[in-house]
């Protein structure tokens, strides 16, 4: 990988880790459904009134959003409000790499290798130790949606595949229409007009610079940049540097949150990271001399 690209990629992985802090710093003063819809409201407009609709059924589009934005995003932000720290969120959400693996074998007749069953089996490991280990009913909660946030993830890269989508940032932001009603929808289904009401006294500088973030780094540069490394290089080239996400997101949790990690969850989180790494690992293929 060129060192462009790879100073890209730690670029774009440090700023997904950031979001997990960055995100909690939020949600102290607004509704976890209520913050996930302006960012997605804000991902959408102004820009959807300038960049052509992408060249797929519009059903690709609307699903993938919901997904995405109600399934995904809004469930995560849900779960660290019940008591899931961000850096162990960040962590728990690269389970989505093995829900992929999933789909792709029942799905699309993919192969899944032994290193990948191997990986699989670590990864489960490791988060069932991180259940067992979390302190309260609350928190084993959070920890649950965060998982189901991770399957949101891969039926949402499911959807991206069906459609065969190669518009990537403009699909991210029509796509990004389609969350905000469900998401208010689910703020006023669990807590009425409140998480409403105080919206605009908590948009003090903490919360806009969360929102922001969110929008523009988060979502606008990092899928960009993302997805443009896997237009250049093969999936198994870039996938393994997924794995500094929860790094970074560990990492600027314990900086920004003063998020402190116990020994037993420091222990399963390396049994995670090495489950992810062994399922991710694909030997190089050597070449032939001719």
């Amino acid at each position: 990988m060129h060192k462009k690209h790879l100073a890209l990629a730690l670029l774009v992985t440090l700023v997904w880790g950031l979001n997990f802090p960055i995100t909690k710093l939020g949600l102290r003063s607004i509704d976890p459904f209520v913050l996930t819809g302006m960012r997605f409201a804000l991902a959408a407009v102004p820009l959807v009134f300038f960049i052509k609709r992408p060249a797929v059924r519009f059903g690709y589009v609307a699903g993938y959003g919901v997904i995405f934005g109600l399934g995904m995003w809004g469930v995560i932000n849900y779960g660290i409000q019940v008591g899931v720290s961000p850096g162990i969120a960040s962590l728990i959400i690269q389970l989505s790499v093995f829900f992929t693996l999933g789909w792709g074998c029942l799905l699309f007749k993919e192969h899944i290798r032994r290193a990948q069953w191997v990986g699989a089996l670590l990864a489960l490991m490791g988060l069932a130790g991180i259940i067992c280990t979390q302190d309260g009913e609350h928190a084993v909660f959070g920890v649950l949606l965060i998982v189901l946030s991770a399957l949101a993830w891969s039926i949402g890269n499911v959807i991206i595949k069906a459609s065969g989508v190669n518009e990537i940032f403009s699909f991210m932001v029509w796509a990004s229409l389609f969350p905000p009603i469900p998401l208010c929808l689910m703020a006023w289904w669990m807590h009425g007009s409140t998480a409403f009401e105080n919206v605009p006294a908590s948009l003090d500088l903490t919360a806009v610079t969360s929102i922001l973030f969110q929008v523009y780094l988060a979502t606008h540069f990092a899928y960009w940049g993302w997805n443009s490394l896997l237009k250049a290089y093969p999936v198994s080239t870039v996938a393994p540097l997924s794995l500094l996400i929860p790094v970074f997101g560990i990492g600027s949790s314990m900086l920004i949150l003063g998020e402190r990690i116990s020994t037993p969850h420091l222990i399963f989180i390396t049994v995670i990271i090495s489950g992810l790494a062994v399922g991710l690992y694909r030997k190089p293929i050597v070449q032939a001399d001719r």
